[in-house]
Parts: C-alpha cells; sequence; structure tokens
C-alpha cells in the first residue's frame, strides 16, 4: 500500500514528467477554457494565463520540454496555415493592392517611429536598434481564432490584414538576414545572392509543384478521405522545414502552404472541417498555452531598467500599429470596427518576435535586459490584441447579421434543396455538390429522398431506402451540415419528387444526370420532364464524376435573355458560390446585356468572382462555342423549360450535344424557375 502511494506522489510530483498526464493536464486546461468567456475574457486569454501559471515562471507544474515545443510549434503552424487556407483568394486578389498597401504601412511606420526611440532616446547600438524596431513591424495573428470561430473571415479587413501579414513578417525576417550578415560576415555579394535565390527558388517551387501534387493525390485517392487530412499535415510541415532550408521562418512556409492548398480544399469541405476542427481544439490552444508558459512575470520585479525599458517599448510597439491600423482604415474608407479588427490583429506580438527576439540575443545584439523588455510586450500586446479583436470583430458580425437576420426570413423564403435518389445517382457527388451551393443562412437541412413503388413491399422497402441513404451521410456530417433523410411510396417516382419539392417547399432540385443514351432527345419519356412539368423550382440536373479539385474553370453557356427570367438570381448565385468555394473563375459564354446584368448583380452582392467573358450569339452553330473549353472545365448550360422566355429548339438540343461530344467532363444543365 505504501508503495502506491509513493508512487502516486512520484506521479504528481512537480514538475510533472510523465507525458500521458501532461496531456491530461493541457487538454482539462483547453476543455475549460471557454467557459471564461462567460465573464467577458476571451478564451485566448485564459489560455496565455494558464500557461503562465503552470510553466517555469510560475507554479511550475509543466517544464517545457520537447514535448510541449513540439505541439506549440505544430500549433503556430497550424494558425499560420489557416490564415493562409481560409483566405478568400477571389477577395484577396480583388484587395491585394490594398494588402501590399497595409503591408508597407505597418511595416515602415512602426519601424520608422522604433528606430529613433531605441537609438536616440533608449540608447541602443544601430543593431540594437534596428532589431528592435523590426520587432515593432512584425506581428502574429494570434487573434485569428477568434475571426475563424465568429464566421467573418471574408471580410475585406481580414483578408487585408492577412494579405499584410504575410508581406510585413517576410520584410521583418529579410531585415533580421541583413542584420546577421552585416554583423558576421557583411553583406557580400555572396550573401545577397543566396538569399535571393533561396527565396525565388522556394516560392517557385511551392506555388508550381505543391498544387500539382495535391491535385493528383485528392483525385487518385478520392475515396480515402482520412488520407486527405495526412496528405495535407505532410505539406504543411515539409514547406514550412523547406522554408528553413530557403533561410525563411518555418511560419512562412505554412502560411504559403495554405495558399498553395487554398484551391484544392473548399471551406464547406469534409476535409476542411476536419483541418479546422484538430486545429482550433487542440494544436492551437497548445500553442497558445506554451507562449504563457514563456511569460516571466518577475522580470517586473528585476529593477527598474527593465521596467522603464518594457513601458517604451510597449507603449511604442502599440503606438506604431495603431498608426499603420489608422492609416490603412482611412485610405481605404473602412469603418470603425473595421480599423479596430485591423488593429486588433496586427496588434499581438508573439511568434516571430520570439524567433526574431532570440536570434538576435543568441547573437549578441540583445541583453538580458531587452530581452524580458520584450517579453512583456509579448503578454501586454497579447492580451490587448485579443480583446481588442474580440469587440471589433463580434461587432462586424453583428453588422452581418442585422443585414442577414435569420429571424427576419420567413420558413419558407429561407433556402431548402432536394437532392432525390435513384438507381443512376451518384450520391457522394451530388452531396457534396450541394454541400458546396447551400445558403449558410438557411438553417433547413439538405433533403435526401427516395421514392418507393407503392405495392404490397411498401413499407419494407421504404425502411430499406432510408438505411440505405444512412450509409452516406458519414462525410456530410464531417462538414456540420445536416441532412434529412426521406423515403415516400409512389407509383410515379416524378409525382412523388414534385410533391414532397411542394410538402418541404423545396427552393432548388438536384437530380442525377439520366444514363439512356439519347433521353434528354425524348426528355417527355421519363421522370426528368415529369419533375419540370410539375414543380416551377429550379433544378439542377447533374452528371459529376470527377472530383471538384480537378477543375481549374467553370465554363457557362447561358442562351440570351436569360437574365429576365425569375430564376435568374438563384442559379447565378449558386454558381458564384461554387466558383468561390472552388477559387475558380466563371468562363462566361453569352449575350453582352446578360454580361452586363451578371456584373451588376456581382457588384450589388459585392462578389469579387472572377468573370471570363466570351461573346456568344451564334446559336446556328453551337458547337463552336466549345472551341475554348479545357479539359478540366466544368461545363454549365443553362437551358429552359418549354414555351419559356428562354427556350428554343437549339437550348432544347444542347444537353444532348453536350453529353455525346463530352461524355468524360463534369456537367450540369441548370432548368431555372
Amino acid at each position: 500500500m505504501n508503495a502506491f502511494f509513493e508512487k502516486l506522489a512520484g506521479a504528481f510530483a512537480l514538475p510533472l514528467t510523465d507525458p500521458i498526464l501532461i496531456f491530461a493536464l493541457i487538454l482539462i486546461i483547453i476543455l475549460f477554457s471557454p467557459s471564461l468567456q462567460r465573464v467577458r475574457i476571451p478564451s485566448i486569454i485564459g489560455l496565455i494565463f494558464a500557461g503562465m501559471a503552470i510553466g517555469p515562471h510560475g507554479f511550475h507544474v509543466i517544464e517545457k520540454d520537447m514535448f510541449v515545443d513540439v505541439f506549440s510549434t505544430i500549433g503556430l503552424l497550424y494558425i499560420m496555415f489557416l490564415a493562409g487556407l481560409e483566405l478568400n483568394l477571389n477577395e484577396f486578389k480583388a484587395n491585394k493592392n490594398k494588402s501590399i498597401i497595409f503591408g508597407l504601412y505597418t511595416f515602415i511606420l512602426p519601424l520608422s517611429i522604433g528606430f529613433p526611440v531605441c537609438y536616440y532616446f533608449l540608447g541602443f547600438d544601430v543593431y540594437g536598434s534596428l532589431l528592435v524596431s523590426s520587432i515593432f513591424a512584425t506581428h502574429t495573428l494570434i487573434s485569428y481564432p477568434t475571426v475563424s470561430r465568429l464566421g467573418i473571415t471574408k471580410d475585406r479587413s481580414v483578408s487585408i490584414t492577412v494579405g499584410g501579414t504575410i508581406l510585413t513578417d517576410a520584410a521583418v525576417l529579410v531585415v533580421l538576414a541583413i542584420i546577421l550578415g552585416a554583423k558576421n560576415d557583411g553583406l557580400t555579394q555572396e550573401f545577397w545572392t543566396q538569399l535571393i535565390v533561396s527565396i525565388v527558388v522556394f516560392t517557385a517551387v511551392l506555388f508550381y509543384a505543391i498544387p500539382k501534387l495535391a491535385d493528383w493525390f485528392l483525385n487518385k485517392f478520392a475515396g480515402e478521405v482520412y488520407s486527405h487530412y495526412i496528405f495535407v499535415l505532410s505539406i504543411v510541415f515539409l514547406s514550412a522545414f523547406f522554408a528553413e532550408l530557403a533561410n525563411l521562418e518555418p511560419i512562412i512556409g505554412a502560411f504559403m502552404a495554405g495558399l498553395a492548398l487554398n484551391r484544392a480544399i473548399p471551406i464547406s469541405s469534409a476535409l476542411m472541417n476536419r483541418i479546422d476542427f484538430l486545429g482550433n481544439s487542440l494544436f492551437i490552444p497548445f500553442f497558445l498555452i506554451s507562449v504563457g508558459m514563456i511569460v516571466d512575470i518577475s522580470v517586473i520585479t528585476s529593477g527598474t531598467a527593465t521596467i522603464f525599458t518594457a513601458t517604451v517599448l510597449t507603449l511604442v510597439a502599440m503606438f506604431g500599429k495603431y498608426i499603420a491600423a489608422l492609416a490603412t482604415r482611412f485610405t481605404f474608407k473602412m469603418n470603425k470596427n473595421q480599423g479596430n479588427l485591423i488593429f486588433g490583429l496586427s496588434s499581438a506580438h508573439a511568434a516571430a518576435t520570439l524567433a526574431v527576439i532570440m536570434v538576435g540575443h543568441n547573437a549578441g545584439i540583445a541583453d538580458d535586459t531587452l530581452l524580458n523588455a520584450i517579453i512583456i510586450i509579448i503578454l501586454v500586446s497579447c492580451v490587448a490584441s485579443s480583446f481588442i479583436t474580440e469587440k471589433a470583430a463580434a461587432a462586424i458580425a453583428d453588422e452581418y447579421e442585422e443585414e442577414n437576420d435569420p429571424e427576419l426570413l420567413s420558413e419558407l423564403d429561407m433556402e431548402q434543396i432536394l437532392i432525390p435518389l435513384s438507381t443512376t445517382s451518384s450520391v457522394a457527388s451530388l452531396l457534396d455538390f450541394s454541400m458546396l451551393i447551400k445558403d449558410p443562412a438557411s438553417t433547413h437541412p439538405l433533403a435526401l429522398l427516395n421514392v418507393v413503388d407503392n405495392n404490397e413491399e411498401a413499407e419494407k422497402q421504404v425502411a430499406l431506402a432510408r438505411k440505405q441513404m444512412e450509409s452516406y451521410l458519414s462525410e456530410v456530417t464531417a462538414t456540420d451540415t445536416e441532412v434529412n433523410v426521406m423515403a415516400t411510396i409512389e407509383q410515379n417516382r416524378a409525382a412523388g419528387i414534385a410533391r414532397t419539392a411542394r410538402e418541404i417547399a423545396a427552393s432548388l432540385i438536384v437530380i442525377g444526370w439520366p444514363k439512356t443514351e439519347g433521353l434528354f432527345e425524348h426528355l417527355t419519356q421519363n421522370e426528368h420532364e415529369g419533375i419540370l412539368h410539375n414543380t416551377n423550382r429550379t433544378i439542377f440536373i447533374c452528371h459529376l464524376p470527377n472530383p471538384f479539385v480537378t477543375h481549374k474553370s467553370i465554363f457557362v453557356i447561358i442562351p440570351p435573355l436569360a437574365e429576365y427570367e425569375d430564376g435568374f438570381h438563384v442559379w447565378l448565385d449558386k454558381l458564384l458560390k461554387l466558383s468561390s468555394e472552388l477559387t475558380i473563375p466563371l468562363h462566361l459564354n453569352c449575350t453582352q446585356n446578360t454580361f452586363d446584368a451578371i456584373k451588376a448583380y456581382c457588384k450589388e452582392q459585392k462578389l469579387k468572382n472572377t468573370l471570363n467573358f466570351n461573346l456568344f450569339e451564334d446559336w446556328d452553330d453551337i458547337l463552336i462555342v466549345f472551341r475554348n473549353l479545357a479539359d478540366t472545365d466544368l461545363i454549365v448550360f443553362v437551358s429552359s423549360r418549354k414555351k419559356h422566355l428562354v427556350y428554343n429548339a437549339f437550348t432544347g438540343k444542347l444537353p444532348q450535344k453536350i453529353e455525346r461530344h463530352f461524355a468524360d467532363h463534369n456537367r450540369i444543365v441548370i432548368y431555372p424557375q
């Protein structure tokens, strides 16, 4: 018995050494940190304070050893990777000039303010002044998880800040390399050549090779969904490693890996949900706790020199970032909340700051007093950043909610997607497509329907149909998308689908492509024609055998006058959302009037999709439109029901021609409401 208690006492002796117990303790901290939000303390702050409490400068419960360092490094890389992965590239392209300008502001202004303060007021030498003032310019997106949680990552203030972050951090790391080069061997021609070549080669390999490798892997192993996550993690850490080899910081490699994989991983996909879930629930909290473990509160009592230096540097660091955010706000005519969000996101000094000061300390540029002062900057800036970001992000989220308040929409106004199944349906592809185009503001689940024949076995067949459909739902549940599995009895499938569509007030119907050769030519003889006749909803008929990651463009053929039909904005909105999710352009083949209407809608909705226009009016020679079609294009044809405004003899024949000439392409035919 005594041996048991001795073993128990040994296991709980401080600092803890058992990795299992250490891991369990950190998980408990992560578990309860969100509860601090009830007392208006951001969970990020709770994690940092927890790290201070259990770290070597607190109660010394845990050593900051290799075990903690590995997980915290993963968390840091994860933050930068998610920032690149969740970046709306269409929005970023539209704001790239703004990101460059913000990057210049947030690099030059803190540097310009900090250098004279350090050199003339605090008496640092040239190298020390340049090192510290460059630290003022850098920042870590420690509060980005708050923005992601509140669902405002697509706001232009976030896109501008994230884009500017990579620019300013890269510039700071280049400055660090120059400082070390000047102090050691001098800024020789060999130094400049090695630095420039390594950066160019790394960037070229990452943005050329990685997207091609991702396309191949995700296509080749489309069914091995768990391998996709391992593949993505491998790319992230290999990119971070090769960034080190190229004399860059690993965080730069992780961010660029996110950009390289951005198009291959749609935001609404199951893979994205897995990446986001594991990062925000485990790895990123580990990093935040490790940041707290570095902070040593006792440095405040180590002498007036440290307190004075830390106070001055903290004020200068925060003031420099505030001026940069303020200049950005007024330059681009943003509101106060957006300006505060930019300041909140860009004011935290953590990862890159630690990297720079530790390198400078090891090189003899920064002494212990300066190192302790920088630690205080990290603590104060992280706390301030968390509160400022939380408040500004919540205000922006409220603005979005007021614009799209679900309570202001009636149940009938909310989008409802119905997915009828048949023996020809590819269930997985139809569900994937529906998840990509689903309106996030709608609380309705996807409706998965199977119609069984009305005979003596009907009830048994209904139960069997439900069971079969539930087997398709594992991937859908991984995206947090709700699916309502339905089965109904009806002798005529088309009538059963039409009746169910009316019962659930479906606004959109997604069905599989008919398999019988030439069936589109005799549409009056199949269930699709029955659905078209019996419902007035927008219908998408889909043939999607290839993974979406293989597409480089959406090739859309639109007949004249399509902009005057009632369903114009419905199908256009879905194609724009699909384009945004896949981060690929829309290649529009239509009249000038139709294209102008599409541009006007995008401007009204403040959408930044890339639109390529090809004037097409020669419907006597329909196939000529396909001369610009690429093998990697998704074909979409906007058709029309008979006797409607847009319908003509050519629109009736085109689906059959597409099926005959482009059998291997993914293709969609749309019948607007």
